[in-house]
């Protein structure tokens, strides 16, 4: 690919985003490439080396505010006729109510995902509290004249310190993966705004 496709592909990719946004990664990166060919590369290898366009443009996107994507989008572009303001302000106490109840799903969705993070983390929390405690006892006992009863407390301490690790290593994975699944939501939502030109 040389860096004209390259550059046409990177801007319908960039389509919906504001026009000095894409205008200013249209310019970056057509700099880059003629950088990389002033250094010795064949247009080609300049263009190959900033990478994949769909990776690109799913980058720029996760960076770009997505306010700023959404006031790009909902932007008019042409006047409204008296028809549609009408037509908008007779419509918007249904539309309203349908978007602030889609929100409120959204909203309670995402903390009762949070909601069941804090609860494995309190879990945890609990079970190295029991497992400190658990050793602790075992060795009071122990010392203080009661073997078998030190060593029933000092194996459940054991026990519930083995639990704890296993409940870190858990707990830990579904808290990277409640991240990674916001980031990837927020991703989804930035591209339900941005306008994909057809190819053709």
């Amino acid at each position: 690919m040389n860096k004209q496709e390259f550059l046409m592909q990177l801007r319908r990719g960039l389509a919906g985003l504001p026009q000095e946004e894409i205008e200013d990664r249209l310019t970056f990166y057509a700099e880059m490439i003629e950088d990389r060919m002033e250094e010795g590369l064949t247009e080609e290898q300049a263009v190959a080396a900033a990478g994949m366009v769909e990776e690109i443009v799913a980058q720029i996107v996760a960076e770009i505010p997505l306010a700023k994507i959404a006031k790009e989008r909902i932007k008019p572009k042409r006047a409204l006729e008296v028809w549609e303001i009408i037509l908008l302000i007779v419509g918007s106490p249904l539309w309203i109510s349908l978007g602030a109840a889609v929100f409120a799903v959204m909203v309670a969705v995402y903390v009762s995902l949070w909601s069941v993070i804090i609860s494995l983390w309190s879990a945890f929390a609990a079970v190295v509290g029991c497992a400190f405690c658990g050793i602790l006892a075992g060795g009071g006992f122990a010392f203080g004249g009661h073997l078998y009863a030190g060593l029933a407390m000092l194996g459940a301490g054991l026990v519930l310190a083995g639990l704890a690790i296993l409940l870190f290593f858990g707990c830990n994975a579904a808290t990277a993966g409640i991240i990674l699944l916001t980031k990837k939501f927020a991703l989804w939502v930035k591209n339900c705004f941005i306008k994909k030109e057809d190819a053709s």
